[in-house]
């Protein structure tokens, strides 16, 4: 495991984590020296006269020139609440810088995977499931940097603390850190042999479970009016009760088995402090009241640490399939870089697709097979054909999303490739559909992808009036500022068509593509549309409209209609 979190973290941050090891050792070292602070005060209670007969609390009576036992006493304690103040202090610093390590690195594990997942293209967002990207994107990430990489530093941390507390200890007895070992060992042992297959098993079934519940809720909502009309709401609740009984009792069992630890290492320490009792260690008198306080408050420190690494490593066996999550991404092989250029593609005189074919990668013949055609600016064109024909595939071709397989796209003379595809993009407005909407205002959903201050007032007051929006805007008590809803769930399909439309003027798109546009809307709503449609034609000449269809009468405006045969 230790090679493939190693491998995992992006060389950018390999440098820190050098500097991350440093501070845990440092704070290995911080807590171990605030044990020992505690070692005076404990020889003072144990044995008061200790101060002179004790050789290193004599010398440090006679340095400073006590005069009196109760002040040397309370100058003891002071200095022992100082230096423990101070080591906590540079303790708390230690760990903001672990701590900052950890979440700078989840924020750039999230991010670059976010980025992954959309620079793969629409090919691989089809082929995927929605809920388990979002998943590992905003719960994996995190569950690894919390649930492996900090395990890790607790780990760490507390196993040197424990060497550091037992060479100490061995120094001053070997008997006593003998029992030490003899105390812990096998209490660790004990944890790891009956809980490390059930650990990894908990972590799996839970990772599944929370998927597909996350997945079940998604669809309930997004198909709510499906979903009652088919009554089939009983059935997605019996799904989500499974899953979540799945992942409660998942959960019930790893807080069971969470509690192990403390029961193991308390009941060491009884049997440790009860043996200590027995054996006497061959001491009289005042060493071994001091010797028993000493192996008490050592005892008494590490109980946590090995609880803690206990329960660290459980956190490792649980959340490792994280760890596969985030190796398969390659995140340092991941590009950054997003194309965010404004700059626009000249288009000056036609559209050229030249004997293109292509193929998905899981299918089995050609969706496009040898297609040309050339569609001049300015000009109106249909394309009709029954479904699974391709014509939304060749949308996609048009628009980039897809790589032919053969031949190409030109715009005038420019071939169409992923490198000027944000340039092509920047000059087409798109309407599908089902014409997506955020959940914003309406504002918000026209001029997509700007901030409500940068929006050109003028621009969108003129997109409006062009997609005859003007009256259902102006009837609307917050106007633009309306919220559209989840999905635009509180607009008709017009509405939201029209949207989609004002959307493409406001970018000044100068091609307009629309994907079935108006096939699920009633006839008069259509009518209306393609009316809008052919009047901004009417007044842009050199608009260029693409328009697919499955009714004739929607392409009655196009200069043009082809119709492209399924390919069988």
């Amino acid at each position: 495991m230790k090679n493939s979190i190693f491998d995992i973290i992006p060389r950018s941050f390999r440098g820190r984590s050098l500097w991350v090891a440093i501070t845990i050792l440092l704070r290995a070292l911080l807590n171990f020296v605030g044990l020992a602070m505690l070692v005076p005060v404990l020889v003072l209670i144990l044995d008061t006269d200790s101060i002179h007969s004790n050789e290193r609390l004599s010398r440090i009576y006679d340095y400073f020139g006590f005069s009196s036992d109760g002040w040397f006493v309370v100058a003891v304690c002071i200095a022992v609440v100082g230096v423990i103040i101070l080591k906590c202090a540079v303790n708390l610093g230690l760990y903001t810088t672990e701590r900052n390590f950890i979440y700078d690195l989840y924020r750039y594990l999230s991010r670059r995977l976010y980025i992954d997942y959309h620079n793969r293209g629409l090919g691989f967002i089809k082929g995927s499931n929605s809920s388990l990207l979002a998943r590992n994107v905003n719960v994996v990430c995190l569950t690894f940097v919390v649930g492996i990489l900090r395990p890790l530093a607790t780990i760490a941390s507390e196993v040197m603390l424990f060497l550091l507390l037992f060479v100490a200890l061995a120094c001053y007895n070997a008997t006593a850190a003998a029992l030490i070992v003899a105390i812990f060992t096998p209490a660790a042992w004990l944890y790891v042999r009956m809980v490390r297959n059930r650990l990894n098993n908990y972590g799996d079934i839970e990772n599944k479970a929370q998927r597909a519940k996350m997945r079940n809720v998604i669809d309930t909502y997004r198909g709510y009016s499906d979903l009652e009309v088919c009554n089939a709401f009983p059935s997605m609740l019996a799904r989500f009760d499974k899953a979540m009984d799945e992942v409660v009792d998942v959960r019930l069992k790893n807080a069971t088995l969470s509690t192990l630890p403390q029961m193991f290492t308390e009941i060491g320490l009884a049997l440790g402090l009860a043996a200590m009792v027995l054996l006497n260690l061959g001491f009289e008198g005042g060493n071994i009241k001091i010797l028993f306080g000493i192996f008490a408050v050592a005892a008494l420190r590490l109980m946590p640490s090995v609880r803690n690494v206990m329960g660290a490593w459980a956190s490792l066996r649980y959340n490792r399939y994280t760890i596969d999550v985030i190796r398969d991404a390659h995140i340092d092989d991941i590009d950054p870089t997003i194309d965010s250029s404004t700059e626009r593609m000249n288009f000056n005189r036609d559209i050229r697709i030249e004997n293109i074919s292509f193929q998905f990668e899981d299918g089995e013949q050609r969706v496009i097979d040898h297609l040309s055609l050339s569609i001049g600016k300015g000009e109106r064109v249909g394309i009709k054909g029954r479904s699974g024909a391709g014509k939304t595939t060749l949308f996609n071709l048009m628009l980039g999303f897809y790589t032919p397989s053969e031949g190409a796209i030109y715009i005038d003379d420019n071939r169409l490739t992923p490198a000027n595809r944000r340039q092509w993009l920047n000059i087409v407005g798109y309407v599908s559909q089902n014409v997506f909407l955020t959940d914003g205002t309406l504002l918000e959903n026209i001029a997509l992808g700007a901030t409500p201050e940068s929006v050109d007032r003028e621009r969108l007051n003129r997109a409006i009036d062009m997609a005859d929006l003007r009256e259902f805007i102006d009837s609307l008590p917050q106007g633009v500022d309306t919220p559209a809803g989840e999905c635009g769930n509180r607009l008709s399909g017009g509405q939201r068509q029209r949207i989609g439309i004002a959307r493409a003027l406001y970018k000044e798109a100068e091609v307009l593509l629309f994907d079935e546009a108006t096939s699920s809307l009633d006839n008069d709503t259509e009518q209306n549309i393609n009316q809008a449609i052919e009047l901004l034609s009417r007044k842009n000449k050199e608009l260029t409209i693409i328009v697919i269809a499955h009714r004739e009468s929607s392409l009655d405006y196009c200069d043009r209609v082809l119709t492209i045969e399924t390919n069988e």
